[in-house]
């Protein structure tokens, strides 16, 4: 394994790196020499997709199923038809999922004979919850023959979805004992599309509100599938949901895996800024960054160490103008860089870069691919362009929850709501009898969780603030120290709370894709790690 477990005291520039605009270039190593792209013309290098291309996938009603296919041992995957088959502006009213038994999709097995890891099976399902248009699109494998007592569930960051873990779904259904699912969050992926709406107009208000948006439905999801206890794991936004989710509904989890989460560190502008906040913003983050120069070249010695600060790319000159302003240097925290002036505007007016992609119609694969072509270019060409269409066809689809951004998060992808104010209380609250938080006994009456194990994840190249997560590990610590300090050697013994910051090698912010296999094997570790608590408990 060639991911490292960060310790205390370790690699300083690991422990002071903090959060990076991902707008920086790391092409920068190129010097003044005009490439290619320049001498073709700007456009072609911002949206490299042809215009006849971006016609042609107007409508992917198979972009999901695509992308599943290059999971290794199954050769036809399971997906179900019940959303993101229409263009958003058809019947606009009605339910944005389809309740007919021709569109649900039947489970696929694979035998030990074709399968080295079999006999798995693959599930693609809507999963209904309560109230009106909301169900979460589900993929899940099982292994047969076995019984399953332990489960991982798997949620996305911000503009992705559950496709994009095609590439661990295999690995880490190896571990005999586990059941994995992955979930489109509401309002995401090819969940449903309910309207985003919030009632209160107090500002911690509004920020629970819309996180709840988000973990109420896993919730229910949860309670559905009669799942007691499970191991979560949560990418980006999806880590700071885990996070929200873990505190707001305890006593659910045996472990929380953070891979690149967003809002742990705390920015005081992002913190008393107004809502909702224009300016620079998460969507350039997700939207801007370069895999081809982040992961593969991470390691390599030929390359100057100023062009290997994050996964970045030189997104409308952002370098350039950066460097213009002087804001490089000795400045150890330098201003956060803003956004283009276009781009701030749509942010003022709530407009999502989403809104883009769908007014843009059959020319929105177009726009789409500035952002893919730089994203996936590590990949083989064609499992570039699968995951393009899929990106492109969850784009299009009608806006919902990408409308919380804006609540949860400032500008520059900072909480307004820091996880590090909050993740000491992860694996601490107090439980009533029937596993509810609210109660009328007073707390030293009440039973307390007894802490768990929470894994902080980040990229060897990581534009996310990975000295957030060393904070956080350091709170974590002192929590537990604090609550055992008094405590009984057998109290001691039955404290499942650790933290524990984790790099995966040539890796950016999307650990679980960049470095697939070392984050596969990783994560094959902590499950066998929950697997054997769970026999010891």
């Amino acid at each position: 394994m060639t991911a490292t477990t960060a310790e205390p005291g370790g690699d300083d520039t690991l422990r002071n790196r903090t959060q990076q605009s991902p707008l920086a270039s790391q092409r920068a190593k190129g010097g003044n020499t005009p490439s290619e792209a320049n001498r073709t013309g700007r456009m072609s290098t911002y949206f490299p997709l042809g215009y006849k291309e971006g016609f042609s996938q107007w409508v992917s009603a198979t972009a999901e199923h695509a992308v599943m296919s290059y999971i290794p041992y199954l050769k036809e995957p399971p997906t179900h038809t019940q959303t993101g088959t229409k263009p958003p502006s058809e019947t606009p009213t009605t339910a944005s999922f389809s309740e007919n038994s021709a569109d649900k999709a039947s489970a696929v097995q694979t035998y030990s004979n074709s399968d080295p890891y079999g006999p798995r099976q693959w599930h693609s399902n809507l999963v209904k919850l309560s109230g009106k248009d909301r169900a979460l699109n589900e993929f899940s494998v099982e292994r047969l023959g076995e019984q399953s007592d332990q489960n991982l569930v798997m949620l996305h960051g911000y503009g992705a979805g559950l496709g994009f873990f095609y590439k661990n779904f295999e690995g880490l259904s190896r571990n005999q004992g586990w059941k994995v699912y992955a979930l489109d969050l509401l309002g995401m992926g090819r969940s449903s599309r309910p309207p985003f709406k919030l009632q209160s107009r107090d500002r911690q208000q509004c920020i629970t509100e819309a996180e709840d948006w988000f973990i109420d439905a896993l919730e229910e999801w949860r309670v559905k599938r009669k799942i007691h206890k499970f191991t979560l794991l949560g990418h980006s936004l999806g880590g700071y949901m885990a996070v929200a989710y873990a505190l707001k509904y305890p006593g659910h989890l045996n472990k929380l895996v953070l891979a690149s989460p967003v809002g742990i560190p705390e920015d005081p502008y992002a913190v008393n800024a107004n809502m909702p906040e224009p300016s620079d913003s998460t969507m350039g983050n997700e939207f801007t960054q370069d895999s081809k120069e982040g992961v593969q070249n991470a390691s390599d010695p030929q390359i100057p160490e100023s062009a290997k600060i994050g996964d970045n790319n030189n997104f409308l000159n952002a370098r350039q103008k950066r460097d213009e302003a002087g804001q490089v240097g000795d400045n150890p925290n330098p201003p956060r860089k803003p956004l283009p002036k276009w781009l701030t505007y749509l942010w003022d007016a709530n407009i999502s870069p989403f809104s883009l992609v769908r007014w843009s119609g059959p020319l929105g694969p177009r726009f789409v691919s500035g952002w893919t072509s730089r994203r996936f270019s590590h990949l083989e060409p064609e499992e570039a362009r699968a995951l393009h269409t899929y990106a492109y066809s969850l784009f299009r689809q009608r806006g919902s929850g990408e409308y919380a951004l804006a609540y949860i998060l400032a500008p520059g992808a900072f909480a307004r709501s820091p996880l590090i104010r909050r993740i000491a209380g992860v694996g601490r609250q107090y439980l009533q009898p029937d596993g509810s938080t609210t109660s009328s006994v007073e707390s030293a009456a009440r039973k307390r969780e007894n802490g768990i194990p929470i894994v902080f994840m980040y990229g060897e190249n990581d534009w996310m603030d990975i000295a957030g997560g060393f904070a956080a590990e350091q709170k974590l610590k002192e929590e537990r120290a604090k609550i055992l300090q008094n405590a009984s050697s057998e109290e001691k013994k039955q404290d499942n709370g650790s933290a524990k910051v984790i790099v995966i090698k040539k890796a950016g912010h999307h650990v679980y894709l960049d470095g697939w296999e070392e984050f596969n094997e990783v994560m094959r570790d902590e499950m066998a790690d929950v697997s054997k608590r769970g026999k010891h408990s």
